[in-house]
Protein backbone atom coordinates (compact mmCIF):
# COMPACT_ATOMS: atom_id res chain seq x y z
CA UNK A 1 0.00 0.00 0.00
CA UNK A 2 2.83 2.29 0.46
CA UNK A 3 4.43 1.86 -2.76
CA UNK A 4 0.81 2.62 -4.64
CA UNK A 5 0.13 5.56 -2.22
CA UNK A 6 3.83 7.16 -3.46
CA UNK A 7 3.25 5.73 -7.07
CA UNK A 8 -0.24 7.68 -7.10
CA UNK A 9 1.03 10.93 -5.47
CA UNK A 10 4.16 10.97 -8.73
CA UNK A 11 1.28 10.05 -11.37
CA UNK A 12 -0.69 13.35 -9.88
CA UNK A 13 2.37 15.40 -9.57
CA UNK A 14 2.50 18.15 -12.21
CA UNK A 15 6.49 17.82 -12.21
CA UNK A 16 6.36 14.20 -12.67
CA UNK A 17 5.39 14.36 -16.76
CA UNK A 18 7.98 16.73 -17.19
CA UNK A 19 11.17 14.51 -15.54
CA UNK A 20 9.23 11.33 -17.47
CA UNK A 21 9.89 13.29 -20.94
CA UNK A 22 13.18 14.29 -19.98
CA UNK A 23 14.58 11.36 -19.29
CA UNK A 24 12.93 9.72 -22.08
CA UNK A 25 15.02 12.74 -24.27
CA UNK A 26 18.09 11.44 -22.74
CA UNK A 27 17.56 7.66 -23.33
CA UNK A 28 16.98 8.42 -26.99
CA UNK A 29 20.19 10.76 -27.37
CA UNK A 30 21.75 7.91 -25.60
CA UNK A 31 20.35 5.07 -27.82
CA UNK A 32 21.08 6.82 -31.05
CA UNK A 33 24.45 7.36 -29.96
CA UNK A 34 25.51 3.56 -29.24
CA UNK A 35 25.83 0.56 -31.02
CA UNK A 36 21.76 0.13 -30.59
CA UNK A 37 21.39 3.34 -33.07
CA UNK A 38 20.66 1.49 -36.23
CA UNK A 39 19.10 -1.18 -34.54
CA UNK A 40 16.36 1.16 -33.29
CA UNK A 41 15.82 3.17 -36.11
CA UNK A 42 15.33 -0.20 -38.15
CA UNK A 43 12.58 -0.66 -35.33
CA UNK A 44 10.95 2.42 -35.68
CA UNK A 45 10.71 2.01 -39.39
CA UNK A 46 9.14 -1.27 -39.23
CA UNK A 47 5.41 -1.53 -40.56
CA UNK A 48 2.57 -3.27 -38.92
CA UNK A 49 -1.22 -3.05 -39.50
CA UNK A 50 -3.51 -3.48 -41.61
CA UNK A 51 -2.82 -3.53 -45.15
CA UNK A 52 -5.83 -4.51 -46.85
CA UNK A 53 -7.71 -1.13 -45.31
CA UNK A 54 -4.56 0.86 -45.87
CA UNK A 55 -3.35 0.80 -42.49
CA UNK A 56 0.02 -0.51 -42.97
CA UNK A 57 2.38 1.73 -40.94
CA UNK A 58 5.88 2.53 -39.50
CA UNK A 59 5.83 2.49 -36.16
CA UNK A 60 7.04 5.72 -35.83
CA UNK A 61 3.98 6.70 -37.96
CA UNK A 62 1.73 5.36 -35.63
CA UNK A 63 3.23 7.27 -32.98
CA UNK A 64 3.35 10.34 -35.13
CA UNK A 65 -0.22 10.60 -36.47
CA UNK A 66 -1.76 7.72 -34.31
CA UNK A 67 -0.74 8.49 -31.01
CA UNK A 68 -0.09 12.04 -31.43
CA UNK A 69 -3.66 12.65 -32.27
CA UNK A 70 -4.87 11.48 -28.94
CA UNK A 71 -2.28 14.26 -27.28
CA UNK A 72 -4.52 16.73 -29.84
CA UNK A 73 -7.69 15.10 -28.67
CA UNK A 74 -6.31 16.13 -25.13
CA UNK A 75 -5.57 19.50 -26.25
CA UNK A 76 -8.99 20.16 -27.95
CA UNK A 77 -10.38 19.34 -24.73
CA UNK A 78 -8.35 21.31 -22.61
CA UNK A 79 -9.28 24.37 -25.23
CA UNK A 80 -12.90 23.91 -25.43
CA UNK A 81 -12.95 23.24 -21.24
CA UNK A 82 -10.80 26.52 -20.91
CA UNK A 83 -13.28 28.35 -23.40
CA UNK A 84 -16.59 27.51 -21.62
CA UNK A 85 -15.62 27.37 -18.05
CA UNK A 86 -12.09 28.23 -17.75
CA UNK A 87 -9.62 31.12 -17.98
CA UNK A 88 -10.21 31.58 -21.19
CA UNK A 89 -14.63 32.20 -20.68
CA UNK A 90 -14.28 35.50 -19.55
CA UNK A 91 -12.76 38.32 -22.28
CA UNK A 92 -10.96 40.54 -19.56
CA UNK A 93 -9.38 37.16 -18.11
CA UNK A 94 -8.22 35.97 -21.42
CA UNK A 95 -7.56 38.82 -23.14
CA UNK A 96 -3.60 38.91 -21.40
CA UNK A 97 -2.71 35.76 -22.40
CA UNK A 98 -4.39 35.61 -26.01
CA UNK A 99 -2.11 38.62 -26.75
CA UNK A 100 0.81 37.40 -24.95
CA UNK A 101 0.24 34.31 -27.13
CA UNK A 102 -0.35 35.66 -30.26
CA UNK A 103 3.27 37.56 -29.80
CA UNK A 104 4.59 34.62 -28.79
CA UNK A 105 3.67 33.17 -32.10
CA UNK A 106 4.05 36.11 -34.14
CA UNK A 107 7.39 37.68 -33.15
CA UNK A 108 9.38 33.91 -33.09
CA UNK A 109 8.21 33.32 -36.58
CA UNK A 110 9.42 36.65 -37.79
CA UNK A 111 12.89 36.05 -36.85
CA UNK A 112 12.84 32.94 -38.05
CA UNK A 113 11.51 34.21 -41.70
CA UNK A 114 14.34 36.86 -41.17
CA UNK A 115 17.36 34.23 -41.33
CA UNK A 116 15.77 31.72 -44.09
CA UNK A 117 13.26 33.63 -46.42
CA UNK A 118 15.13 33.00 -49.06
CA UNK A 119 16.98 29.51 -48.03
CA UNK A 120 15.83 25.97 -48.42
CA UNK A 121 14.83 25.98 -44.70
CA UNK A 122 11.93 28.68 -45.42
CA UNK A 123 8.93 26.27 -44.93
CA UNK A 124 10.29 25.84 -41.04
CA UNK A 125 8.99 29.70 -40.42
CA UNK A 126 6.35 27.61 -37.76
CA UNK A 127 8.95 25.85 -35.55
CA UNK A 128 10.08 28.16 -32.68
CA UNK A 129 6.12 29.39 -32.68
CA UNK A 130 5.28 26.18 -30.34
CA UNK A 131 5.28 25.99 -26.27
CA UNK A 132 5.73 22.73 -24.76
CA UNK A 133 2.81 22.83 -22.14
CA UNK A 134 4.31 19.58 -20.19
CA UNK A 135 8.12 21.19 -19.67
CA UNK A 136 7.17 24.82 -18.91
CA UNK A 137 4.70 23.97 -16.39
CA UNK A 138 6.56 20.93 -14.95
CA UNK A 139 9.77 23.54 -14.51
CA UNK A 140 7.40 26.70 -13.22
CA UNK A 141 5.92 23.94 -10.38
CA UNK A 142 9.64 23.19 -9.41
CA UNK A 143 9.77 26.78 -8.09
CA UNK A 144 6.51 26.15 -5.92
CA UNK A 145 5.01 29.21 -3.87
CA UNK A 146 7.62 31.33 -5.09
CA UNK A 147 5.77 32.11 -8.37
CA UNK A 148 2.21 33.44 -8.04
CA UNK A 149 -0.75 31.32 -9.04
CA UNK A 150 -1.45 34.17 -11.27
CA UNK A 151 1.80 33.60 -13.30
CA UNK A 152 0.82 30.37 -13.48
CA UNK A 153 -2.43 30.15 -14.65
CA UNK A 154 -1.06 32.95 -17.30
CA UNK A 155 1.64 30.34 -18.41
CA UNK A 156 -1.48 27.49 -18.60
CA UNK A 157 -3.71 29.42 -20.87
CA UNK A 158 -1.29 31.18 -22.70
CA UNK A 159 0.38 28.14 -23.61
CA UNK A 160 -3.36 26.43 -24.32
CA UNK A 161 -3.50 29.50 -26.77
CA UNK A 162 -0.51 28.81 -28.42
CA UNK A 163 -1.18 25.29 -28.93
CA UNK A 164 -5.12 26.17 -30.92
CA UNK A 165 -2.37 28.59 -32.75
CA UNK A 166 -0.30 25.43 -33.58
CA UNK A 167 -3.54 23.50 -34.63
CA UNK A 168 -4.88 25.83 -36.96
CA UNK A 169 -0.87 26.34 -38.40
CA UNK A 170 -0.56 22.54 -38.74
CA UNK A 171 -4.21 22.35 -40.72
CA UNK A 172 -3.80 25.35 -42.98
CA UNK A 173 0.23 25.58 -43.72
CA UNK A 174 1.08 21.67 -43.72
CA UNK A 175 -1.31 20.06 -45.46
CA UNK A 176 -0.57 17.31 -48.26
CA UNK A 177 -2.24 17.24 -51.73
CA UNK A 178 -6.28 17.02 -50.40
CA UNK A 179 -8.50 13.78 -51.30
CA UNK A 180 -11.96 16.17 -51.58
CA UNK A 181 -13.66 12.52 -51.22
CA UNK A 182 -11.95 11.39 -48.01
CA UNK A 183 -12.58 15.01 -46.61
CA UNK A 184 -15.98 15.10 -47.34
CA UNK A 185 -16.64 11.71 -45.54
CA UNK A 186 -14.87 13.83 -42.71
CA UNK A 187 -17.75 17.04 -43.00
CA UNK A 188 -19.72 14.01 -43.23
CA UNK A 189 -18.52 12.18 -39.73
CA UNK A 190 -18.62 15.65 -37.75
CA UNK A 191 -21.78 16.81 -38.80
CA UNK A 192 -22.86 13.26 -37.25
CA UNK A 193 -21.25 14.17 -34.22
CA UNK A 194 -22.56 17.79 -33.54
CA UNK A 195 -26.01 15.93 -34.16
CA UNK A 196 -25.17 13.51 -31.81
CA UNK A 197 -23.87 16.90 -29.03
CA UNK A 198 -27.13 18.67 -29.87
CA UNK A 199 -29.84 15.46 -29.14
CA UNK A 200 -27.85 15.13 -25.84
CA UNK A 201 -26.28 11.89 -26.16
CA UNK A 202 -23.72 11.82 -23.22
CA UNK A 203 -22.07 8.36 -23.82
CA UNK A 204 -18.74 8.71 -25.01
CA UNK A 205 -18.27 5.61 -27.11
CA UNK A 206 -20.92 7.05 -29.17
CA UNK A 207 -18.36 9.78 -30.04
CA UNK A 208 -15.27 7.75 -29.84
CA UNK A 209 -16.26 5.01 -32.36
CA UNK A 210 -17.10 7.82 -35.36
CA UNK A 211 -13.59 9.52 -34.05
CA UNK A 212 -11.86 6.65 -34.91
CA UNK A 213 -13.48 6.39 -38.52
CA UNK A 214 -12.99 10.66 -38.67
CA UNK A 215 -8.72 9.85 -37.90
CA UNK A 216 -8.74 7.28 -40.67
CA UNK A 217 -10.52 9.09 -43.40
CA UNK A 218 -8.88 12.68 -42.10
CA UNK A 219 -4.73 9.89 -42.36
CA UNK A 220 -6.40 9.70 -45.96
CA UNK A 221 -7.45 13.31 -46.83
CA UNK A 222 -4.47 14.67 -47.00
CA UNK A 223 -4.92 17.04 -43.80
CA UNK A 224 -2.66 16.12 -40.89
CA UNK A 225 -4.32 13.37 -39.29
CA UNK A 226 -4.18 15.15 -35.55
CA UNK A 227 -6.52 17.35 -36.56
CA UNK A 228 -9.21 14.68 -36.37
CA UNK A 229 -8.46 14.67 -32.39
CA UNK A 230 -9.33 18.58 -31.96
CA UNK A 231 -12.37 17.86 -34.16
CA UNK A 232 -13.51 15.29 -31.80
CA UNK A 233 -12.82 17.24 -28.74
CA UNK A 234 -14.89 20.50 -29.76
CA UNK A 235 -17.81 17.85 -30.52
CA UNK A 236 -18.03 16.13 -26.93
CA UNK A 237 -20.80 17.35 -24.92
CA UNK A 238 -19.76 19.49 -21.61
CA UNK A 239 -21.66 20.86 -19.15
CA UNK A 240 -21.34 24.41 -16.66
CA UNK A 241 -22.30 22.31 -13.87
CA UNK A 242 -19.75 21.90 -11.01
CA UNK A 243 -22.36 19.12 -9.59
CA UNK A 244 -22.37 17.09 -12.52
CA UNK A 245 -19.38 16.17 -14.09
CA UNK A 246 -19.69 16.12 -18.23
CA UNK A 247 -18.41 13.92 -20.36
CA UNK A 248 -15.47 15.82 -21.69
CA UNK A 249 -14.41 16.27 -18.02
CA UNK A 250 -14.40 12.19 -17.66
CA UNK A 251 -12.45 11.63 -20.97
CA UNK A 252 -9.94 14.88 -20.26
CA UNK A 253 -9.42 13.10 -16.86
CA UNK A 254 -8.75 10.08 -18.31
CA UNK A 255 -6.93 11.06 -21.04
CA UNK A 256 -3.79 12.93 -19.04
CA UNK A 257 -1.87 10.03 -17.80
CA UNK A 258 -1.68 8.14 -20.76
CA UNK A 259 -1.12 11.30 -22.36
CA UNK A 260 1.41 12.64 -20.06
CA UNK A 261 3.19 8.89 -19.46
CA UNK A 262 3.28 7.05 -22.40
CA UNK A 263 2.09 8.99 -25.85
CA UNK A 264 4.57 12.09 -24.88
CA UNK A 265 7.38 10.19 -23.52
CA UNK A 266 7.03 7.23 -26.63
CA UNK A 267 7.03 10.56 -28.79
CA UNK A 268 10.44 11.70 -27.04
CA UNK A 269 11.93 8.00 -27.45
CA UNK A 270 11.37 8.02 -31.41
CA UNK A 271 11.81 11.89 -32.66
CA UNK A 272 14.94 12.73 -30.66
CA UNK A 273 16.66 9.87 -31.80
CA UNK A 274 19.48 12.24 -32.99
CA UNK A 275 23.05 10.68 -33.91
CA UNK A 276 25.79 13.22 -32.94
CA UNK A 277 27.79 13.52 -36.15
CA UNK A 278 30.54 15.57 -36.81
CA UNK A 279 28.82 16.75 -40.36
CA UNK A 280 26.08 18.18 -38.14
CA UNK A 281 28.09 20.12 -35.89
CA UNK A 282 30.56 21.29 -38.46
CA UNK A 283 27.49 23.16 -40.25
CA UNK A 284 25.65 23.76 -37.58
CA UNK A 285 25.87 27.52 -37.55
CA UNK A 286 23.91 28.06 -40.08
CA UNK A 287 20.04 30.27 -40.53
CA UNK A 288 18.59 27.05 -39.85
CA UNK A 289 19.82 26.71 -36.26
CA UNK A 290 19.81 30.30 -36.31
CA UNK A 291 16.51 30.88 -36.65
CA UNK A 292 15.06 28.38 -34.52
CA UNK A 293 16.91 29.37 -31.47
CA UNK A 294 16.33 33.09 -32.03
CA UNK A 295 12.89 32.57 -32.45
CA UNK A 296 12.46 30.22 -29.18
CA UNK A 297 15.02 31.93 -26.92
CA UNK A 298 15.04 35.58 -27.77
CA UNK A 299 11.33 35.91 -30.13
CA UNK A 300 9.22 34.19 -27.72
CA UNK A 301 10.10 36.36 -24.74
CA UNK A 302 10.16 39.42 -26.29
CA UNK A 303 6.88 38.59 -28.67
CA UNK A 304 4.86 37.83 -25.56
CA UNK A 305 6.11 40.99 -23.15
CA UNK A 306 5.60 43.41 -25.89
CA UNK A 307 2.38 42.12 -26.80
CA UNK A 308 1.68 41.94 -23.04
CA UNK A 309 2.65 45.51 -22.72
CA UNK A 310 0.42 47.02 -25.16
CA UNK A 311 -2.41 45.15 -24.10
CA UNK A 312 -1.61 46.67 -20.32
CA UNK A 313 -0.59 49.80 -21.26
CA UNK A 314 -4.41 50.15 -23.64
CA UNK A 315 -6.14 48.62 -20.77
CA UNK A 316 -6.77 45.81 -22.90
CA UNK A 317 -6.22 43.41 -20.26
CA UNK A 318 -5.04 43.19 -16.54
CA UNK A 319 -1.63 42.35 -15.48
CA UNK A 320 -1.53 39.05 -13.28
CA UNK A 321 -1.80 39.32 -9.77
CA UNK A 322 1.08 40.08 -7.26
CA UNK A 323 3.09 40.04 -10.20
CA UNK A 324 5.83 42.23 -11.53
CA UNK A 325 7.16 42.60 -14.99
CA UNK A 326 10.55 40.50 -14.19
CA UNK A 327 8.14 37.39 -13.41
CA UNK A 328 6.44 38.01 -16.57
CA UNK A 329 10.26 38.00 -18.54
CA UNK A 330 10.72 34.89 -16.90
CA UNK A 331 7.53 33.48 -17.92
CA UNK A 332 8.40 34.57 -21.55
CA UNK A 333 11.32 32.62 -20.98
CA UNK A 334 9.84 29.28 -20.09
CA UNK A 335 7.23 29.97 -22.90
CA UNK A 336 10.79 29.39 -25.48
CA UNK A 337 10.65 25.67 -24.52
CA UNK A 338 9.58 24.47 -27.77
CA UNK A 339 10.01 20.79 -27.75
CA UNK A 340 7.53 18.39 -28.31
CA UNK A 341 5.58 20.68 -31.07
CA UNK A 342 8.19 22.15 -32.54
CA UNK A 343 9.58 18.87 -33.34
CA UNK A 344 6.37 17.93 -34.55
CA UNK A 345 6.14 20.93 -36.27
CA UNK A 346 9.86 20.03 -38.16
CA UNK A 347 8.31 16.90 -38.95
CA UNK A 348 5.79 17.95 -40.88
CA UNK A 349 8.06 21.33 -42.45
CA UNK A 350 10.85 18.82 -44.02
CA UNK A 351 9.23 15.43 -43.96
CA UNK A 352 12.12 12.58 -45.41
CA UNK A 353 14.75 14.83 -44.94
CA UNK A 354 16.90 13.47 -41.97
CA UNK A 355 20.07 15.62 -41.55
CA UNK A 356 17.53 18.59 -42.06
CA UNK A 357 15.53 17.13 -39.52
CA UNK A 358 18.17 16.47 -37.03
CA UNK A 359 19.95 19.94 -37.36
CA UNK A 360 15.84 21.26 -36.75
CA UNK A 361 15.48 19.04 -33.46
CA UNK A 362 19.36 19.94 -32.21
CA UNK A 363 18.48 23.16 -32.68
CA UNK A 364 15.25 22.95 -30.77
CA UNK A 365 17.03 21.02 -27.87
CA UNK A 366 19.64 23.66 -27.33
CA UNK A 367 17.28 26.51 -27.33
CA UNK A 368 14.24 24.78 -24.99
CA UNK A 369 17.20 23.60 -22.08
CA UNK A 370 18.60 27.11 -22.39
CA UNK A 371 14.81 28.97 -22.48
CA UNK A 372 14.15 26.78 -19.34
CA UNK A 373 17.66 27.33 -17.37
CA UNK A 374 16.89 31.41 -17.87
CA UNK A 375 13.60 31.23 -16.94
CA UNK A 376 13.82 29.37 -13.65
CA UNK A 377 17.13 31.63 -12.69
CA UNK A 378 14.95 34.74 -13.11
CA UNK A 379 12.17 33.66 -11.31
CA UNK A 380 14.04 31.97 -9.25
CA UNK A 381 15.95 35.13 -8.19
CA UNK A 382 12.67 36.82 -7.01
CA UNK A 383 11.28 35.38 -3.92
CA UNK A 384 7.70 36.17 -2.76
CA UNK A 385 5.95 35.27 0.26
CA UNK A 386 3.58 32.15 0.17
CA UNK A 387 0.33 34.05 1.66
CA UNK A 388 -1.59 33.76 -2.52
Amino acid sequence: MILSKYFQQFIHNSKSSGIVLIVCVLVSLLIANSSLSLSFQNFLDSKFGFEAFHLDYSVSVWINDGLMAIFFLLVGLEIKRELLEGELSDIKKASLPIFAAVGGMLIPALIYFSFNHDTDYKNGWAIPMATDIAFSLAIISLLGKSVPNSLKIFLSALAIVDDLGAIIVIALFYTDQIDWLSLGICGGITVLLIILNKSGIKNLIFYLIPGLFLWYFMHHSGIHATIAGVILAFTIPTNISEIEISPLEKLEGKLHIPVSFAIMPLFALANTNITFQKEIFEGFINPLSMGIIGGLLIGKVLGINLFSWMAIKFKWAEFPAYSAWKEMIGVGFLAGIGFTMSIFVSLLAFPNEIEIQNVAKISILIASVLSGIVGYIILRSKKKPSNY
